[in-house]
């Protein structure tokens, strides 16, 4: 069996836009017509030049190779070229790729990848959603106003989520990490205790920020957090020194969750020996595919930490969030895009499972689900953005 042919797609995402502005599809097809589908998150360069990165990678090194040959490939398109790095773009390509592979494989078996992986450990998947403004917030007021978020809060809780994110602490720029101001402070616990005193215990509270400070700030933001005993404090620091966020997990009782900026098991490996979090959050369309992932998470396991991957991005990579969570003991919960809905639902022919605030594994072969490509030509992006952008302006 070999792959004989590559396509990919840059689909806009329509407003309300959660989830991103783009994503960017990768369908592998072998010599017996078996195909599979992938998907990259990358925010590092336009998404035009990533779908070109993927057709390169694909001819130098996926045409004419193997599908079943998972750790030959990823080996061959991480150490070319003298690399040998964790290199966040290209692991962005290797993960679709080998995430395309793996749903090729599983078609072929006639299994679910996380059959491939060990074997379903979990029934269903707990999920949580980041506070999204509802239809009628048009100018966004949920990402501003404590009382408007604690309202949303609490609808998603009526619809049936345990778990809810949020992050009131400002603009995340190309300076951090940063002392937090004293608004920034304030502003974050007014949003934790109206969030808390709105939905009590029925709910886990996910406090996101995005790396924009020290340790020492955000060692003084968590002890204002902490008497609302938040399941997590997300990326408190930049990514590139685990030993200063380590100065945060030791001295706050919140767990410490990080890993969307990260890629392979060298960068988690970091994590992990720092005793920098608790919580690893891989973003499979980035971090160099499910089987990287899947190691990940044996590395965690044998820390005690636990697995929450992250999602920001279309519902491929989520798919394969679903089928790693599905086949790893310790995981904790899932980052979903609201109940998977909308265009998220309408970009597959067969949308996601969710049920009362969990995702149900599906039983169907490879990922699970398919990606409608008449759906996916007809919303083609043709912006110039890039997926995130750091601001240059500090608060």
């Amino acid at each position: 069996m070999k792959i004989t042919d590559v396509k990919t797609w840059v689909v806009g995402n329509p407003p309300p836009h959660f989830g991103g502005r783009y994503f960017i599809f990768v369908k592998l097809t072998a010599d017996n017509g078996v195909a599979g589908v992938g998907e990259v998150y990358a925010a590092t360069l336009g998404p035009q030049v990533i779908a070109k990165m993927i057709e390169d990678v694909a001819q130098r090194f996926v045409i004419g190779a193997d599908p079943f040959a998972i750790e030959k490939l990823w080996r061959r398109v991480y150490g070319s070229g003298y690399n040998l790095r964790p290199d966040v773009s290209l692991m962005g390509v290797l993960s679709g790729l080998e995430m395309a592979c793996w749903d090729i494989i599983g078609k072929e078996l006639e299994q679910p990848v996380y059959q491939l992986l060990g074997g379903k450990v979990h029934d269903k998947l707990r999920a949580y959603t980041y506070l999204y403004p509802a239809a009628e917030d048009h100018d966004h007021a949920v990402y501003r106003d404590p009382d408007v978020a604690a309202a949303r809060a609490l609808e998603y809780v009526e619809q049936g989520f345990t778990a809810v994110k949020f992050d009131p602490a400002g603009a995340y720029t190309i300076y951090d990490g940063r002392q937090p101001g004293r608004a920034e402070l304030a502003r974050s616990e007014l949003f934790m205790q109206r969030i808390r005193e709105a939905v009590g215990d029925r709910a886990d509270l996910l406090f996101g920020t995005h790396g924009q400070f020290t340790a020492a700030g955000a060692i003084r933001l968590a002890r204002r957090l902490e008497r609302y005993d938040p399941l997590w404090f997300e990326e408190p620091t930049p990514p590139e020194n685990p030993r200063e966020m380590a100065k945060v997990a030791r001295q706050t009782t919140i767990p410490i969750a990080t890993g969307e900026r990260l890629t392979t098991k060298y960068e988690f490996a970091r994590v992990l020996e720092a005793g920098a979090a608790a919580i690893l959050q891989p973003a499979l369309g980035r971090v160099g595919g499910i089987l990287e992932a899947k190691k990940i998470a044996a590395l965690a396991e044998t820390y005690y930490a636990q697995i929450a991957p992250h999602l920001y991005c279309g519902p491929i990579a989520g798919a394969a969030n679903v089928q790693l969570a599905a086949c790893t003991p310790n995981f904790l919960i899932l980052e979903g895009i609201e109940t998977w809905g909308g265009f998220h639902a309408d970009i597959l022919k067969n949308p996601m499972q969710w049920q009362n605030g969990y995702i149900i594994p599906p039983t169907e072969p490879g990922l699970g689900v398919e990606l409608n490509e008449a759906v996916a030509e007809a919303n083609p992006y043709r912006g110039a953005e890039l997926h995130l952008e750091m601001s240059e302006h500090t608060i």
